[in-house]
Parts: structure tokens; sequence; C-alpha cells
């Protein structure tokens, strides 16, 4: 199934919603939006996502993608972003959608 020009911009509200020091997942992302798979937000992300707090959106582990590793970190360590090596603590840094409020929260 082809993904909707609505879904592209849902996702692109949810990244650009992201405080700054602060991340979340794909995964996060793609249950907000109402997406079935992660792997929907990592294709926006790739595509579509110059002028988006790109670098705020990590794997579920905490790792940003290889290819982004180095600059993606540093930006997250400008922000104030808890880290823990090559990896953010999500413990810490996590945002949560919560549906009531329709917008993310800090857990």
């Amino acid at each position: 199934m082809a993904t909707t020009d609505a879904e592209v911009e849902r996702v692109r509200e949810l990244v650009a919603a992201i405080p700054p020091g602060r991340v979340a997942t794909y995964g996060d992302i793609a249950a907000a939006a109402g997406l079935s798979t992660p792997r929907t937000v990592g294709w926006i992300m790739r595509t579509d996502s110059a002028d988006l707090p790109w670098h705020r959106v990590l794997r579920a582990n905490g790792t940003p993608a290889p290819h982004l590793a180095h600059r993606q970190l540093a930006q997250l360590a400008a922000e104030g972003c808890p880290l823990n090596g090559d990896r953010v603590d999500l413990s810490r840094a996590r945002v949560h959608w919560d549906p009531s409020l329709g917008r993310f929260a800090e857990s």
C-alpha cells in the first residue's frame, strides 16, 4: 500500500514537534501517526526531512543510523541530549506520544 500525502505530513508534524534535547524512535513516530511499520517513517525521513529536526529520530535501541552517527550525535549533544557513548540514553531523553493530549509528553 502506498504512503499517502496525509501520512507524510503527519510524520513531518510529529518529527517537528520533538523538543530540542529530546528524541523519539522510528517506532514511536509510526505508532503516533497510525502507520503499520517504522520502516515507513524511515522512508519518509530519508526522502522528505531536510527542513526537520531529523537528528531527533533514532532506532529503537537509541542509536543513530551508522552513516549519520557522528553528525547526529554531535547535534544531539549540542542540544543537551543525554548520551551514553554512541547512543542516546532513551530512559532520559525519549518523549512519548500521549493520545489524550494529542502531542508528545515528557516521561
